[in-house]
């Protein structure tokens, strides 16, 4: 009797239902899965389907990437860290042939991308994920009076990373301070050129540090703004990449602060939060709908120095230990609250790990498959 022989998936599942599939995986695991056949090899290396798992994927991936030294990082996987004791923490090299020959510090994230810079004049996006990296030079931004003795640090007035849908075109957008002169100048991926967009640049332009670093929600980037008169958190500056215009989203009337105001990205929301040392709570405030003013939520850790990192389960907060942990003694501490303000769960990074609060020492960033 003749054996029949065993029908591959390919030939079972029709081509749309398995990419119906993989669009459902997590995408740590899309790069084994191209090893199964051609097929799947194809399908996955395609850029639509990179842009269509970064929307329709069902479980996001977030990377919490912190700066180890000049040429490594550690990487935590959050919501991995908390689904066994056997996780361990990753050191990832940076994208340099070389070792960098001067200073250089992370500067945001957008869609699995992560944005560092180097001096003299160079920034350099990265997808930690799939290793792809372009280095680009802004050395001809630099006023000719300032030339080597140009530092980021001291004169970028807010700088943001962000992605023009409409345009296909991953932006860089930088404010300088030159003297008394502030410019603004936006730097297209795709033609790999800068644009002048001084006329948009809102003045007075109030913020509380230099430079601010902006993060991106819905097409804009959106950066703390500031009262030019009683010097207080009035708001967020955001900046629409499409139209190359500012707006303002301003706080809720409620909001009583009683401490610095610092934002993050809150499952795909909004979200401000400040120490409270008087309750020794960490007060955070979610802005439900974008731009919609009643919208603002209001939630309370019971941590007097929680960093919130990201939403896990679409509810329960994830950040760092809410008892601040000195940078000479003792290790990091990785927590999750749910809304009811109840610790669930806790990971203790290994002791030579050390999360800093500067925020050019670290970003949280979606893993993708994308290539600008």
């Amino acid at each position: 009797m003749e054996e029949k022989k065993q029908k591959s998936i390919n030939e079972i599942l029709p081509v749309e239902l398995i990419q119906r599939i993989l669009l459902r995986i997590p995408v740590k695991h899309l790069g084994r899965l191209k090893c199964v056949s051609k097929l799947w090899y194809s399908l996955i290396s395609d850029p639509h389907f990179a842009e269509s798992h970064l929307h329709l994927s069902l479980a996001p991936t977030h990377g919490y990437l912190f700066q180890k030294d000049s040429t490594e990082a550690f990487l935590v996987h959050l919501e991995e860290v908390f689904n066994g004791d056997n996780y361990e923490v990753k050191e990832v090299s940076f994208p340099f042939k070389k070792q960098p020959p001067s200073e250089f510090s992370i500067r945001g994230s957008c869609r699995g991308f992560v944005l560092l810079s180097r001096e003299p004049h160079f920034f350099v996006v990265w997808n930690p994920l799939t290793g792809f990296s372009k280095k680009i030079s802004y050395s001809c931004m630099v006023p000719r009076n300032m030339g080597r003795y140009f530092n980021f640090l001291d004169h970028a007035i807010l700088y943001g990373f962000g992605y023009d849908a409409s345009r296909d075109d991953y932006l860089v957008v930088v404010a300088w301070q030159n003297g008394g002169c502030q410019r603004l100048d936006c730097l297209s991926l795709r033609t790999n050129s800068w644009i002048s967009l001084d006329a948009a640049l809102p003045k007075p332009l109030c913020l509380t540090e230099w430079p601010s670093r902006g993060l991106f929600l819905n097409g804009s980037i959106h950066w703390l703004s500031y009262s030019h008169v009683k010097y207080y958190c009035e708001g967020l500056l955001v900046f629409d990449l499409k139209e190359r215009s500012f707006s303002k989203i301003y706080l809720p009337e409620q909001l009583t602060m009683r401490g610095p105001t610092t934002f993050v990205i809150l499952g795909g929301c909004l979200a401000l939060y400040f120490h409270d040392y008087v309750e020794r709570k960490t007060h955070i405030w979610v802005m439900k709908e974008y731009k919609v003013q009643s919208s603002w939520t209001s939630y309370a850790i019971p941590g007097l120095e929680f960093d919130p990192l990201c939403l896990s389960n679409g509810s329960d907060i994830i950040g760092v230990d809410p008892f601040r942990v000195s940078i000479r003694v003792g290790s990091t501490k990785l927590v999750k609250y749910n809304i009811r303000e109840e610790l669930l769960q806790h990971f203790t990074c290994p002791s030579h790990i050390r999360h800093y609060s500067y925020n050019y020492c670290y970003t949280v960033y979606t893993e993708s498959l994308a290539a600008p």
